[in-house]
């Protein structure tokens, strides 16, 4: 086994969702080593400039170059639609994942009747990176785009099965199930664990869950590198973040599935 094979996947979101992604790959790639980066002291990304966005992706990218990463995996939506070229150039010939590329191609992978529904933050809805990657490859494809900045909240408060984030849900989807949407991108990392409600909500609709599609393009892609880790019985899984709220260990537990055994603050900028 090579060293570079031996090196961790770094992955990195804007806060706790992106855990949703390392949970994805710890079931997809279960000898890799990880390390996470959550950059909680300036949750939300959604809401910021473009200008400050990068800023900040940049910095996380440096830290996790510095930790001796071989791949990188965008796990948040905003990040990758507003800084993922950028974050491609610095990283050089390393693979590059984001969760935008792997749901858009997803997406058309399943859609039979060539319609497609994306629900994300403002930022990433008003980016319209998704509907870009879609038609890129296909023009003909019709995407319609939903921001839902309430869905976020009522994840982190654990309201998954609520009444209150049922009919936040049902009036999100009218529009989109107005236009005979046949695939639903759930384009935030919260989202997956609202795929129960939405799956009621949203009956007849296929859900790409793109912590799972971008896990799927990270194994294909290491391996096209040839660094895939296929003897590592014990992997190291490293959390990092900007700061530790004080409900950070219990949302990431909820959203990663598992016990955080070691979370470490460090401060970027």
């Amino acid at each position: 086994m090579t060293i570079s094979k031996q090196r961790p996947i770094g992955v990195f979101d804007s806060g706790v969702g992106g855990l949703t992604n390392v949970r994805a790959l710890m079931e997809r790639l279960p000898m890799e080593n990880i390390i996470y980066f959550g950059d909680t002291a300036r949750v939300p990304y959604g809401t910021k400039s473009r200008a400050t966005i990068e800023t900040f992706a940049m910095q996380i990218v440096d830290f996790l170059l510095e930790n001796d990463v071989k791949a990188l995996v965008i796990a948040c939506n905003t990040i990758a639609a507003v800084a993922g070229q950028k974050i491609r150039q610095k990283a050089g010939n390393m693979p590059v994942l984001d969760v935008i590329s792997a749901g858009a191609q997803a997406a058309l992978n399943t859609t039979s009747n060539n319609k497609i529904g994306i629900i994300a933050t403002n930022t990433t809805v008003n980016s319209n990176a998704y509907a870009r990657a879609i038609h890129a490859q296909n023009p003909d494809t019709l995407v319609r785009t939903q921001a839902t900045p309430l869905l976020v909240p009522l994840v982190e408060e654990g309201w998954l099965d609520h009444e209150v984030t049922r009919l936040t849900v049902r009036e999100y989807l009218k529009p989109l199930l107005v236009d005979d949407i046949d695939t639903l991108v759930l384009g935030c990392t919260h989202f997956p664990l609202l795929k129960p409600l939405i799956g009621k909500e949203a009956q007849n609709v296929a859900l790409v869950d793109s912590a799972i599609t971008t896990a799927e393009a990270t194994a294909q892609a290491l391996a096209q590198a040839g660094l895939l880790n296929t003897e590592n019985d014990s992997p190291d899984y490293r959390f990092y973040v900007s700061d530790i709220p004080l409900r950070f260990r219990t949302i990431g537990e909820r959203f990663l599935g598992r016990s955080m055994e070691q979370i470490e603050m460090v401060s970027l900028g």
